[in-house]
């Protein structure tokens, strides 16, 4: 693997790692660092605005990054979509245009642009493959994001078509792990979740309420196994087509919702209010092609939690 030799051989590479205090950014730049990488670049959002051409274009002209992985981006839920569809839109255009070109012209050796399951249409067939993209409509409640995740799939492979450039795409599942956001009003299933058994555990509180049945099948990927996968397919994938990253493995919420309680230790009772809507009953995305290129998750969703909850209690103010 000629390939794979010039990513891994040489440790000091200048790695400009977008978006390392988020997420992902943060476990991409933990995984580098366990790997031996030693010459990360990273800049916080005060120090480099992603946003401003100019800014972004005199950065890499001074600091010459040989590779580039484009973790930074404005994501939120359903209620933060609605709210700033031209945030949503307009800054992750602008953050992928300027980072995507600035690295082509300032000779990077290589970029991956990290996208979301989002981009898929709302109708796609589950499991999900690569090949769905542009199959349908989207999700009307996040298309702003979605088709700026799109955009940047495709601008990787215009510049790979045009210039020869080698920039690649992978688009994760549905994410959870350390520095995941725990926010009341804005969080995600295994996030919410994990902080109102946390809240229930603590208050003493007799039982938790959930929305729904329970019955919807979701997939999750701890953000360590996708700093895995990214590191692998920096070193093993050349290619014009975005791929996928999942475990593989689905989980009813009324299973993760017993796991979550059964991690945090909340000895109450759980509650499923079945008069609230369910959302899509499966969404599974299809991560056949990673694993024929050699990459499987590692991580079981029972461990992953033990290790979010830790994080937890060891990072968020009570």
């Amino acid at each position: 693997m000629g390939e794979a030799d010039s990513f891994f051989s040489n440790k000091s590479a200048k790695i400009f790692v977008a978006g390392h205090r988020g997420l992902v950014g943060s476990a991409i730049v933990r995984k580098l660092e366990s790997l031996g990488f030693n010459n990360l670049l990273v800049r916080t959002h005060a120090e480099l605005d992603l946003t401003r051409q100019s800014d972004v274009e005199s950065f890499f002209a001074t600091e010459k990054p040989e590779y580039v992985v484009l973790a930074a981006a404005k994501v939120g839920g359903i209620h933060a979509n609605n709210t700033y569809p031209a945030d949503f839109i307009a800054i992750n255009l602008q953050i992928q245009t300027n980072v995507i070109d600035s690295s082509h012209r300032h000779g990077v050796r290589k970029i991956l642009f990290l996208g979301s399951s989002c981009i898929y249409p709302k109708f796609a067939p589950q499991p999900i493959p690569e090949s769905a993209l542009l199959s349908g409509p989207l999700e009307p409640t996040n298309e702003w994001y979605a088709v700026a995740k799109i955009a940047g799939i495709k601008m990787c492979q215009a510049y790979r078509i045009q210039y020869g450039f080698d920039a690649i795409s992978a688009m994760p599942t549905n994410l959870y792990g350390p520095n995941d956001n725990f926010h009341p009003e804005n969080s995600h299933v295994l996030p919410a979740l994990m902080r109102r058994f946390h809240k229930a555990k603590v208050e003493a509180a007799k039982e938790v309420v959930v929305w729904g049945s329970g019955s919807p099948l979701r997939e999750f990927l701890h953000v360590d196994d996708l700093a895995d996968a990214v590191v692998f397919l920096m070193g093993n994938y050349s290619g014009l087509e975005h791929v996928n990253v999942g475990s593989g493995k689905e989980v009813t919420i009324k299973e993760l919702a017993e796991l979550v309680k059964e991690v945090v230790g909340f000895e109450g009772e759980l509650v499923w209010d079945t008069s609230k809507p369910d959302g899509t009953p499966r969404k599974l995305m299809d991560s056949s092609k990673l694993a024929s290129l050699g990459w499987s998750a590692k991580i079981s969703l029972k461990d992953g939690l033990i290790d979010t909850y830790k994080w937890y209690l060891e990072n968020i103010k009570q």
